[in-house]
């Protein structure tokens, strides 16, 4: 089976989708379909003055506003698709690739699925000979998942398998090279990750607040079979460059979630103490372990 990349070239044809874009930036999807009209407040367009076009054309609404013409991009996709869950963001998606290594061919566990963004970006990247696992507990959140996945793709991607249940309890207990957890309580899956996780393979867990971050993070070092864990979050800011008016723009993305890596070790090794004094906590309510030579353990 040729490989799904979502990707289109040539002409405009019935039934794409296609993201019209005015002056101002504001994008509408439109699915071209034969003798139907888009209405904007400038007017409307027909779809027959698109089909048969190629990319990048300037199309007039009837009101002569111009509107740009032009498949949409998987960044746009998942941004504007219709969605139950959250959408894990571009920005994000796009770190959670680099920072975990995704490759052609990867085997990927993904839990949950939400509206299937991020399950898109990791379908592109594992390509038809990767496998990417994704689990949902809710089945009307899986369901509008594979609906995206599918819309985008064009039919059902090779490489996916959509599981309806608890990632923990109803796993198929595949060997894996990447985890990514986008859940309420990752923590509680640690042990789970362990166990199909490729010595070498890595672990990201995206959660939303900083309690779920510092508890994720110190699942991780009381389980001792990970490196230390690093919390990030990135944030993205437009700039404005017109002549001598260069100055931050108004379109910023703000705090989204926080990401959080690691990496499997080896069966039976386990990560060696950080350099520096652990905080009160951070190996369990009970450890008193060995310290950095000279540093005293608190009163």
């Amino acid at each position: 089976m040729a490989e799904l990349s979502g990707v289109r070239s040539g002409l405009l044809q019935v039934g794409e989708r296609v993201t019209l874009s005015d002056a101002k930036g504001r994008r509408h999807s439109v699915v071209l379909t034969p003798g139907s009209t888009f209405h904007t407040t400038k007017g409307a367009i027909s779809h027959d003055e698109l089909i048969g076009q190629p990319e990048g054309i300037v199309i007039r609404s009837v009101g002569g506003a111009q509107y740009l013409a032009f498949r949409p991009l998987l960044e746009e996709f998942t941004v504007t698709m219709p969605r139950g869950a959250a959408v894990v963001y571009p920005k994000d998606a796009a770190h959670i690739l680099v920072q975990t290594d995704i490759f052609p061919g990867a085997r990927v566990l993904e839990a949950g699925a939400g509206s299937g963004a991020l399950t898109m970006f990791l379908l592109r990247a594992v390509g038809s000979a990767g496998k990417v696992y994704s689990y949902e507990r809710r089945e009307e959140f899986a369901k509008i998942a594979q609906r995206n996945v599918e819309t985008f793709f064009g039919a059902p991607h090779p490489a996916w398998t959509l599981r309806v249940g608890d990632v923990v309890a109803d796993n198929g207990g595949e060997p894996v090279d990447r985890v990514v957890l986008d859940m309420l309580a990752p923590w509680e899956c640690i042990e789970m990750v362990a166990d199909v996780l490729v010595p070498g393979g890595l672990l990201c867990c995206y959660v939303a607040t900083a309690t779920q971050l510092g508890r994720t993070m110190d699942t991780l070092r009381v389980h001792g079979g990970f490196t230390e864990p690093v919390g990030r979050e990135y944030t993205a800011r437009e700039w404005h460059a017109e002549g001598l008016a260069i100055r931050p723009g108004h379109g910023t993305s703000g705090h989204t979630g926080f990401l959080i890596f690691t990496r499997r070790l080896a069966p039976g090794a386990t990560a060696p103490l950080r350099k520096r004094r652990p905080a009160p906590g951070a190996y369990g309510p009970d450890y008193n372990g060995p310290r950095p030579a000279g540093v005293e353990a608190s009163a």
